[in-house]
């Protein structure tokens, strides 16, 4: 008899947990503990734990989950998705090394390559990973590392993810790619060649904007040992207060992103009929250019999107400052509803030089969409484009 792989509701529930062997607790503890007691110095480490920055069981239940979830090797968890992307940063950049960047990516990534890492000597190309020909005409001979997000923050730009990671594995680089916007629920880079996938656990795996969190979930042994070495000796630890509400945030990942999507689809369906609206970014319409690769390598579209409101800047600013419902705020993922407008917030670190150059417009609106009706949102939406 052969045994059948739970699917991935039951395994987002059950994988890397077991009830308390203390007291039959069906949730995972949470240690809050610095110090581990060891038996004898023969038998140091003999339980897997000496010191919380090193490694924690509720932090080690979370990643175990992450790992079965992405399909991985092992997950690595860090404080937070920065904290992530610098622990991989550190472990495979030296001085005079250089690192290929999806040119549309996280303002917080272009900070720190652009402002902290670029001051030791490591030198970074932001690249159209759109289409891989751009990604192999920038490889150099001291190339390490390629880092990918798709869909990109804030205009959901695609990166065909076997492509890019064909073009690296035949160069012997690392490819990394920030799942963040999919979650394994709907795309496995892993699967797609990648050899390295990046998580801010703060988003879609919370859902309820209570941590702040990142992962970093490796596909080989010899890559958990090189970043769970920078994570201990940096110290870039997650607390174990965050992995457990994490690990239930977990638990209802793909109810809350099916629910979410749905809303996403219908709210820029309503969007791109509306007069004010001039252009809608979302993968799940048959209009977004890359609608066709969206399908392809991912099993959903999610519940992020971006549009430009007629008038630019000082239309998108107004429709903001008045909208209902729809929070303005910063982070994404949530089981509410936010807005934001990416120039002055999310991506305030990056140029505006640079912004015209990928084509981030000042006057672009980023949704991410929650759990609220999609009628709801739907009309505060026409309310405010209406009556800006």
């Amino acid at each position: 008899m052969t045994s059948k792989k739970p699917g991935f509701t039951t395994r987002q529930v059950h994988s890397g947990v077991v009830p308390d062997p203390v007291t039959g607790a069906i949730l995972t503890p949470i240690y809050q503990t610095t110090t581990y007691v060891q038996e004898s110095v023969d038998r140091y480490l003999e339980k897997g734990y000496s010191y919380s920055r090193s490694a924690n069981p509720t932090v080690r239940a979370l990643e175990n989950k992450l790992t079965d979830l992405e399909g991985g090797s092992d997950t690595i968890c860090f404080g937070t998705g920065m904290a992530a992307i610098n622990g991989l940063f550190l472990a495979y950049l030296n001085a005079g090394d250089h690192a290929i960047i999806s040119e549309m990516v996280y303002g917080g990534t272009y900070r720190l390559s652009t402002k902290v890492y670029s001051r030791f000597g490591v030198d970074f190309s932001f690249v159209d990973t759109a289409d891989a020909a751009n990604v192999r005409k920038a490889i150099r001979k001291n190339t390490r590392l390629i880092l990918t997000e798709t869909p990109a923050n804030p205009t959901l730009k695609l990166t065909d993810l076997q492509a890019v990671s064909d073009v690296a594995r035949e160069h012997g680089i690392l490819h990394a790619v920030d799942n963040t916007f999919l979650t394994p629920y709907y795309q496995r880079p892993l699967e797609l060649g990648a050899d390295m996938v990046i998580h801010s656990t703060t988003k879609y795996f919370d859902g309820h904007n209570a941590t702040v969190g990142g992962a970093l979930v490796v596909s080989t042994e010899e890559q958990s040992r090189a970043i769970r070495y920078i994570m201990n000796a940096a110290g870039m630890i997650m607390s174990p207060q965050v992995a457990w509400l994490t690990l239930q945030g977990c638990k209802t990942l793909s109810v809350r992103m099916d629910r979410q999507s749905a809303n996403a689809l219908a709210i820029a369906r309503f969007l791109q009929t509306h007069p004010q609206v001039t252009a809608v970014n979302y993968p799940g319409l048959p209009s977004f250019p890359q609608h066709n690769l969206a399908t392809r390598q991912a099993s959903g579209y999610g519940a992020m999107l971006s549009f430009e409101v007629l008038g630019g800047v000082a239309a998108g600013k107004a429709l903001m400052d008045r909208i209902r419902l729809w929070t303005l705020a910063e982070n994404l993922g949530s089981v509410e509803s936010l807005i934001t407008h990416p120039v002055t917030m999310t991506h305030a670190a990056v140029e505006p030089a640079e912004r015209q150059r990928i084509g981030l417009t000042d006057g672009l609106v980023r949704l991410s969409v929650g759990l609220e009706d999609a009628a709801d949102l739907i009309d505060a939406l026409r309310d405010a484009l209406d009556n800006r």
